[in-house]
């Protein structure tokens, strides 16, 4: 083949891909196969995912592995993005079933036992415990509020994350945990009710400490 005059020996085999503007080119690009444009928006959103991996596991291992699984269903996925929310709001939902799936695939308990016996909207805490929970929102820092946070119940500590880390209303975790929006409340209720007590007591949060680590 022939190359035209003025062309660089070699170009009219290789095209080369324009410069990637920003994620809602990298989107669309990425939806027609274009492997550097979903490279940009693994770059773009790894730590994001990786991050809600962590909260939710509380192991660094497996929150490696379901950031890539999570990646990996994206690629699946990509196509039947809308635009109707944002970019990240989206990945960010994906991430948060394919986790709850993974634990429980695990059989891990994610409602409370004692909260399943009768969990009638009767249940539910008198109190709307809908906002976030200011004694726990810039009293302390936030790496202790992570470390008692990962002491919690499981079931507990799913629900404070989806709800006052991660911004879902109570009827959404009632429907991703598959429980009554008045047995989220009540988790959320006895999470918060629980890690205000840690937080007072520092030997108490060490403690549960030790009990986790011990449990493994």
């Amino acid at each position: 083949m022939q190359t035209k005059p003025g062309q660089p020996a070699g170009q009219g085999f290789f095209k080369r891909n324009p410069p990637i503007e920003g994620e809602a080119e990298a989107i669309e690009r990425a939806k027609n196969g274009d492997a550097e444009a979903f490279s940009f928006l693994y770059g773009l959103h790894k730590r994001r995912v990786y991050t809600l991996c962590l909260r939710m596991l509380g192991n660094v291992s497996e929150a490696e592995d379901m950031t890539q699984e999570a990646f990996l269903h994206l690629f699946r996925k990509l196509g039947s993005f809308r635009g109707e929310s944002a970019f990240s709001t989206w990945l960010h939902r994906l991430t948060v079933n394919l986790v709850l799936m993974h634990l429980r695939k695990k059989g891990l308990q994610l409602v409370s036992l004692e909260e399943t016996i009768n969990p009638s909207e009767d249940e539910a805490p008198k109190r709307d415990f809908g906002a976030r929970d200011p004694q726990l929102a810039g009293s302390v820092d936030r790496v202790t509020l992570e470390r008692a946070v990962a002491t919690l119940p499981p079931g507990y500590r799913m629900v404070f994350l989806l709800h006052d880390v991660e911004g879902f209303e109570h009827n959404e975790i009632a429907t991703m945990l598959e429980c009554s929006t008045g047995n989220s409340k009540s988790q959320l209720h006895k999470a918060r009710l629980k890690l205000r007590e840690l937080l007072r007591q520092p030997e108490a949060l060490v403690a549960a400490e030790g009990s986790k680590e011990g449990a493994r």
